[in-house]
């Protein structure tokens, strides 16, 4: 210990130290098997800044992690954004000096007091959630790769998610690290720590127990079109016909409802009424309405919008969401005038895309209500929550990931929507282009087996409905305004702390000019 102490005085070494610390959580997210990791992968960073010799290096170390962790879980948009993508981490990493700060200031070395580490298993969750609100935005790039959400596989955490959202596994799973950093590194303060780790047990086991499971109380059979891949010249027509050929064989399957992925029609259905008559005839084929995405080029209005259409045996219905919550880069570029250099440097957009003004809820044929949301809108909580709210029965997400097929990102993508499920009590619907393309159940259990990467395929689903209001559609996000009340509380305290340090602080005495002497006679200045 005395030597990794030594090799970290020097300030770069402990930087890149720091950086990859933070970036270690980003190991539960892509495999799995490893879920369980999430609940130590913080404890070397925390073991780091508890040594800082000083609130700034804390504040750096937490720069440097938080920088790591970005850049790790991004690191699949470096083939298209280049250099922008360390920018864009450096920029969020410094969201988590801050609490670099506050980990420093509870569990700062040679040992806290007992009192100190429980407070630090409250505030520092806290303080995570709080980094997390703000870079949840969507400006920012949204909630992806939140510390919760790779809890999506295991149905404890699922539970949790029913009652608090993802944003309760953050926090629970955070307050897990700071316990298990106590008992490695302050043998002091074990005791609070080992209470830490038993109150987490029992909140999970409460929601085991308490919170109420949905009911099903009947079935539809929702199918997926999968197209896989296409490359080259014309792809949107030869990906519309590869669609419309998976879209036939489902015929006869009793579907209620198709959907297609994200820019599943590359054109608008004003501008090529012979798209229209194809969808509408494959819909008389099936017997059922489908599910489209146009990507173009409005011919109702100006710009270009991501739109989740729905088409029936006449043609369009008239139902239409378009997609409110833009991919930051992707498909628009925030503060154009002054970023729009990131066009020459990778695949930005070149064209901002138009946003939509409102969720819908669309009457999808059979007695069935969708909620459809496109692409990463299906990281963002409180849209699926306000659809649910809204009466949808069923939530869809439209993606394609097609440029991201060899990294991790649309396992990490289907995944979300698992949460999204449990976190609702509605079952949900991932389609995309080229995988991965999901079902979940109301419980975010998986329904079937994924389509794989560049599977070219369909597929149909006996998707569960069911009723009921999960505590989270209810309550919303109240752990965020429960992390606010524990860092008001913690601040309030310090402020008392701070003024009855200055109260009982000794009145200084009375200044006694200095003496001088005059002819040898001493002589007191100013009189």
């Amino acid at each position: 210990m005395k030597r990794i102490g030594h090799w970290l005085t020097s300030p770069w070494r402990r930087s890149a130290a720091a950086m990859l610390a933070g970036a270690l959580p980003v190991l539960a997210f892509p495999e799995p098997s490893l879920w369980w990791f999430a609940y130590v992968a913080l404890v070397p960073w925390i073991a780091l800044i508890r040594t800082a010799p000083t609130a700034k290096r804390a504040l750096y170390d937490g720069w440097w992690g938080g920088f790591g962790f970005m850049l790790a879980m991004h690191h699949w948009l470096l083939p298209n954004l280049h250099v922008f993508t360390f920018v864009i981490a450096a920029l969020l990493g410094a969201l988590w000096a801050p609490w670099g700060w506050l980990v420093r200031r509870f569990l700062a070395s040679p040992g806290p007091s007992p009192g100190r580490v429980a407070a630090a298993l409250l505030v520092l969750p806290s303080g995570w959630l709080l980094v997390e609100l703000v870079r949840s935005w969507q400006g920012l790039g949204g909630p992806w790769g939140v510390l919760g959400s790779s809890q999506w596989q295991v149905e404890p955490a699922l539970r949790l998610a029913s009652v608090g959202g993802v944003w309760l596994i953050s926090f629970l799973t955070v307050a897990v690290n700071v316990a298990v950093a106590v008992l490695v590194t302050v043998r002091s303060s074990r005791v609070p720590a080992l209470a830490g780790l038993t109150a987490t047990a029992v909140a999970t086991s409460a929601a085991w127990v308490w919170s109420p499971r949905p009911d099903v109380e009947n079935r539809v059979r929702i199918a997926v079109v999968q197209p896989g891949v296409i490359e080259g010249t014309g792809k949107a027509d030869r990906r519309f016909d590869r669609e419309v050929q998976l879209t036939r064989e489902l015929a006869g399957q009793g579907a209620d409802l198709i959907v297609w992925g994200e820019s599943s029609v590359g054109f608008d259905l004003g501008d090529r009424p012979d798209f229209a008559r194809r969808l509408a005839a494959l819909s008389r084929e099936t017997g059922t309405n489908i599910l489209v995405n146009v990507d173009a080029r409005r011919s109702d209005k100006p710009g270009i919008y991501k739109s989740s259409i729905l088409v029936g045996p006449d043609g369009p219905t008239g139902a239409r969401y378009d997609k409110m919550r833009l991919v930051p880069f992707g498909e628009y570029i925030p503060l154009r005038s002054m970023l729009g250099w990131a066009t020459s440097v990778g695949k930005a957009a070149a064209e901002d895309r138009r946003r939509g003004t409102q969720q819908v809820v669309m009457d999808a044929g059979h007695g069935l209500r969708i909620g459809p949301m496109v692409c990463f809108e299906s990281a963002f909580p409180d849209m699926s929550r306000n659809l649910v709210d809204d009466g949808a029965e069923v939530l869809i997400a439209q993606s394609a990931t097609s440029t991201f097929q060899q990294s991790w990102a649309p396992e990490q993508h289907a995944s979300l929507a698992a949460l999204r499920a449990a976190e609702t009590g509605r079952p949900m619907v991932h389609a995309t282009l080229t995988g991965v393309s999901a079902v979940y159940g109301p419980g975010g259990q998986r329904i079937g087996s994924w389509l794989a990467t560049s599977e070219r395929t369909s597929a149909v689903y006996e998707v569960p409905l069911s009723a009921g209001t999960t505590p989270y559609v209810r309550f919303g996000d109240w752990p965020f305004l429960a992390a606010l009340l524990i860092m008001a509380a913690w601040c309030a305290g310090e402020g008392v702390r701070t003024l009855r340090s200055r109260l009982r602080r000794p009145a200084p005495e009375p200044r006694v000019p200095p003496v001088r002497t005059t002819h040898g006679s001493p002589v007191r200045r100013g009189r």
